[in-house]
């Protein structure tokens, strides 16, 4: 009998529990909906100072803002991390078109992939070979790949539903492509852009050199898909066809940045940190609305949307704007790096890093007994039509803070749209939709919630 009423209890207790979550839940997402602050700083953020590039005026400015708005918050504390980041300038816009064997000449869209260095002063012109990958590199040799121009063409796999798979499976060719053929004496590489779609609009993404010699390093671009699939079929009807491209970008000495950092400090376990944010630093084509604005957004209105709903956190829960993870993740390094030399105990960390499109769930690298403790919470988030709760990843900032002690998450939008935009001068404004950014916000609050509350 008295086991029967402990086990009574115990139920209604668990339902009282999950009655009070879904409350708090419904709560949140009627305050992101009804009274958000995410669309309108990323207006700013995106309209009033535009494209983020690292060691930039426009970076700064950004790290200015940022700190004053969380300023008005009513956080426990709001601070600049310092960190060095690179500084790499594209300079005037690029120019490339096709020669025709036959003194034709057609314009193609092209952009400088980050970190290139720049051509001579008078561009560059070769003959071109066209390959779907580095692995064919070698095959060819030397002999066929001297003085040419290596046209890398593997386009991003169509079959592939989650588009960041196939993402995965070609960027080997442009972080790596110009470096690998300049081993064989190429001249110049161009790259297909990252993008499911065929369209004009080239892709910008980092390139790595390594630490080979500047100046054995040679220039490489992005090219819109639309002008890869002109090339590749001109290539076919016409072998003697030469490329011609002109960019002049520039690599400076490293400059001072800051990561910028908010924080509610716990009401019973201040040492144990959540950590959630986007990376403020973007991509110079356009102004960073998906890439990664409305993740910085979503993770200050995350801290500000706790306080509207009543939550006072148990545990300290920060905010940070990471810098510099489009061309070398200097700010996720630096933050993991200070809180392990401050012996700092990061239970979770979130990050959102793959654009404002509707909320579709979470990704979470952990260990299995962690990751069973998130599923028993996926039913307060159907209501929402938040399904999909996955292993395998997280975010590139918080990676550097991975542990045995540490569960890190990725919030995953509706990704089918976001390689359109990823790195283009139409990442902008105008590509967010408002409730789908506020939604992605209320959606992170939860989980954040949840973790806060039980922990693991």
């Amino acid at each position: 009998m008295k086991y029967t009423i402990f086990l009574l209890a115990v139920l209604l207790s668990v339902s009282i529990s999950a009655q009070t979550d879904a409350e708090n839940i419904k709560k949140i997402y009627d305050a992101s909906l009804s009274n958000g602050k995410s669309y309108e700083w990323l207006d700013y953020l995106s309209n009033g100072i535009g494209g983020r590039l690292s060691g930039s005026e426009n970076a700064e400015r950004a790290v200015q803002y940022t700190k004053a708005e969380m300023g008005k918050l009513g956080f426990d504390k709001v601070w600049l991390q310092p960190v060095m980041v690179p500084k790499w300038v594209r300079g005037n816009p690029e120019e490339a078109h096709i020669e025709m064997s036959n003194g034709k000449a057609i314009k193609v869209n092209i952009c400088a992939l980050g970190g290139s260095v720049a051509t001579p002063d008078s561009g560059v012109t070769a003959e071109v070979i066209e390959v779907q990958g580095i692995d064919e590199l070698e095959a060819l040799g030397e002999a066929k790949l001297k003085g040419k121009i290596v046209f890398f063409n593997r386009p991003l796999d169509p079959t592939l539903i989650n588009t960041f798979s196939a993402y995965g499976g070609a960027v080997d060719q442009r972080g790596g492509g110009a470096r690998a053929a300049s081993k064989y004496g190429a001249v110049g590489a161009i790259v297909r852009s990252m993008n499911l779609r065929l369209d004009d609009f080239p892709h910008t993404g980092g390139t790595r050199y390594g630490d080979q010699p500047v100046n054995e390093r040679i220039p490489t671009a992005a090219i819109s898909t639309n002008d890869a699939e002109l090339l590749s079929k001109t290539l076919k009807t016409d072998t003697k066809v030469k490329f011609f491209f002109k960019q002049n970008p520039k690599q400076y000495d490293d400059v001072l940045s800051h990561n910028v950092i908010g924080e509610i400090t716990g009401s019973e376990f201040p040492n144990e940190y959540i950590v959630v944010g986007g990376h403020l630093d973007s991509w110079d084509l356009g102004d960073g609305s998906h890439d990664d604005g409305a993740g910085c957004v979503q993770s200050m209105d995350v801290l500000r949307l706790l306080k509207l709903s009543g939550i006072k956190p148990k545990r300290t829960i920060r905010v940070v704007m990471f810098m510099n993870e489009e061309n070398g993740l200097r700010g996720g390094t630096e933050y993991a790096r200070v809180a392990k030399e401050k012996n700092e105990n990061h239970i979770f960390a979130l990050e959102s890093d793959s654009g404002g499109f509707t909320p579709r769930g979470f990704i979470f690298d952990s260990n299995e007994e962690r990751f069973n403790k998130v599923l028993q919470w996926k039913s307060l988030f159907e209501p929402y039509l938040i399904h999909f709760f996955g292993q395998g990843g997280s975010g590139a900032d918080i990676g550097p803070l991975k542990s045995d002690s540490i569960v890190l998450a990725g919030l995953r939008p509706d990704s089918q749209r976001y390689f359109e935009y990823h790195h283009t001068s139409i990442d902008t404004f105008d590509a967010i939709n408002k409730r789908e950014l506020e939604l992605g916000a209320a959606t992170m609050t939860s989980l954040i919630y949840l973790v806060d509350k039980y922990g693991f």
